[in-house]
């Protein structure tokens, strides 16, 4: 093994021992066992009879606990929040604050900030019309507000 690479060192071994074993290379059979370790890389599915998913399902509910086999609970039926129950036009005009000194940035805050609680995208759909509702009549307000302020400006 003298005057050897290290490679070709390891080759001839490994070729002496297949050669002590009597195997060779045509007559062994493909295993995902990895010489070295005790158990299969990939595992020796045939042997157990199982298939893939057959052995993933068993090993799933080997280890599962009783809690996870379980059907799933019914969702609790979510509850409408405060807010999104006064749509009337005087409890919306309310919620906004709206003043005879607003500024067109304090509106654009206004209406960012009840947008942000109150769009229904940001609702149970349960509650989406009441919210559509809100935001309807507080964009007409707001609207409106900017209107005037801006008739007031052009005066």
């Amino acid at each position: 093994m003298f005057g050897m690479s290290v490679f070709q060192s390891v080759l001839e071994r490994l070729k002496a021992e297949e050669d002590e074993d009597g195997a060779t290379h045509e007559e062994q059979t493909p295993s995902a066992n990895i010489r070295g370790l005790n158990a299969g890389f990939v595992g020796n599915l045939a042997s157990s009879g199982m298939a893939d998913g057959d052995a993933a399902q068993r090993a799933y509910f080997d280890t599962a606990s009783e809690d996870m086999l379980a059907p799933p609970k019914p969702a609790p039926k979510p509850v409408m929040p405060d807010h999104l129950c006064r749509i009337r036009l005087e409890q919306i005009a309310s919620d906004l604050g709206l003043t005879d000194t607003e500024t067109p940035a304090g509106l654009a805050d206004k209406r960012r900030r009840f947008a942000a609680e109150n769009h229904p995208d940001r609702h149970h759909p349960d509650f989406r019309n009441n919210a559509t509702i809100r935001m309807k009549i507080a964009n007409m307000l707001i609207d409106e507000a900017q209107r005037r302020l801006y008739l007031m400006q052009r005066n």
